[in-house]
């Protein structure tokens, strides 16, 4: 594979998964498939071709890390600092998303600021090519997502359960994710130590 390839199948991956979960936001797009489809159709149309993007674009970073990594300016050191305490959050956020509390409540549509947060924190920490088209897309897409949530009427969870007990739990757990992401997942899957860099 070429130097260039992997960033070529990095957007093309991009580009399908994208374009899938903007399709989503387009509900009348939507309910005219679901209704050719099937309900179970549409799911099964829908996640292989996110699957098949999401495949694409784990290939294509993959290999242009290996063979075609492109500096497009270097962040200072703060950045990352910025960054570690933005995943913080993001994987709270993640876990506000199951689990019913005031967190879910006032966050509205948690993962979605979970992405978007996540995204953040590593396009601001990166500044290669690949990085900043991985990263910015996706923090391009959830911003538009929210968007197309508020502008139908999602409002997301509007009630919470009485105390606080649920919410405590949601930081316990984010807290246990962000430990697990930041000492294993991304050493040792990503090959990137976080607290080393």
């Amino acid at each position: 594979m070429s130097h260039s390839l992997g960033l070529i199948v990095l957007i093309a991956g991009l580009a399908v998964f994208h374009a899938s979960h903007l399709f989503v936001t387009k509900r009348e797009a939507r309910a005219a498939a679901i209704e050719r489809l099937g309900m179970n159709g549409y799911r099964i149309v829908f996640s292989l071709v996110s699957l098949a993007g999401l495949a694409l674009i784990v290939w294509g970073f993959a290999e242009y890390r290996a063979t075609g990594w492109i500096d497009v300016w270097h962040p200072p050191v703060f950045m990352r600092h910025i960054a570690l305490l933005l995943m913080l959050f993001a994987s709270i956020f993640f876990v506000a998303t199951y689990i019913p509390s005031h967190m879910k409540t006032w966050l509205k549509h948690p993962m979605l600021t979970s992405i978007k947060t996540w995204s953040l924190a590593h396009l601001i920490a990166n500044g290669d090519l690949g990085s900043i088209l991985l990263f910015g897309s996706f923090l391009a897409w959830g911003v538009m997502a929210r968007i197309a949530a508020k502008e139908r009427g999602d409002t997301g969870s509007v009630t919470a359960p009485s105390g606080f007990r649920n919410d405590v739990t949601v930081i316990v757990f984010g807290l246990a994710l962000y430990v697990a992401l930041a000492l294993y997942f991304h050493p040792y899957v990503i090959g990137v130590p976080v607290f080393s860099r």
